[in-house]
């Protein structure tokens, strides 16, 4: 079995071409970037809620909103009880290249604007370079309690104790640590933890949640609180 291969960083690519979307996403993961495609604005600020991605590719024109407004909305996050990382980085893509519309990107709080087309060796060497700038610590541990997860090292403790967790466990606890009294339903977190469209019959979520609950707590079970019928919250308000 072939090792498994380290990913630089997640990136979210909103761009509402399907065919756009497709090529760059293929390209990053083939250069080892996890690929999130976000054909919309809500959908961007979904995944960067969710996924808390290391950069954010942002198109202008988009079918639900424009791309300014999601830089904007992300500038004006507070980092500590906001959905989003006011650090994250932006790189814009955008049909209009004009002086006044690449300052007005800028000042808004985009890291780069790129003018379309875009040329993907380009473009993968300005996400590198942005990277390399923004590489310091973005986003500080969540506390929930004696529960620590701490996105940037990708570790949680409890107490003093620290706890392995796989890929999707993690991912799981990081939706759930979000909004720590929230209840998600089951459809939310199989789309924004699996990618999944329709809830079916799978058992995926429930497996993960209860191996999630005897990881972060074994004896009492304070976490992770199954929520009958709707879904789940990672612990009782």
């Amino acid at each position: 079995m072939l090792p498994e291969t380290q990913q630089l960083a997640t990136v979210v690519v909103c761009e509402d071409d399907e065919a756009t979307l497709g090529l760059l996403c293929d390209h990053l993961v083939a250069d080892r970037y996890e690929a999130l495609p976000a054909p919309s604005a809500s959908d961007a600020l979904r995944l960067c809620h969710y996924k808390q991605p290391d950069l954010l590719l942002l198109d202008l024109m988009l079918p639900d909103a424009p791309g300014l407004d999601v830089l904007r909305e992300v500038r004006a996050a507070d980092g500590a009880t906001s959905k989003f990382d006011p650090e994250l980085p932006v790189i814009v893509l955008s049909g209009r290249g004009g002086e006044h519309d690449r300052v007005r990107g800028l000042r808004e709080g985009a890291d780069d604007y790129i003018a379309k087309p875009v040329h993907y060796p380009e473009l993968v060497a300005r996400v590198a370079a942005v990277l390399r700038r923004r590489s310091g610590p973005r986003e500080g541990p969540r506390r929930v309690g004696d529960l620590v997860v701490d996105p940037a090292t990708r570790s949680v403790r409890v107490g003093e104790r620290p706890v392995e967790l796989a890929n999707k466990e993690f991912a799981l606890l990081r939706a759930l640590a979000s909004d720590p009294t929230r209840v998600f339903t089951k459809e939310e977190l199989l789309r924004d933890v699996w990618d999944f469209r329709s809830l079916g019959r799978t058992r995926t979520l429930d497996s993960h949640a209860s191996r999630l609950r005897r990881k972060l707590d074994p004896e009492h079970s304070r976490f992770v609180v199954n929520c009958w019928g709707v879904g789940y919250r990672l612990i009782d308000g």
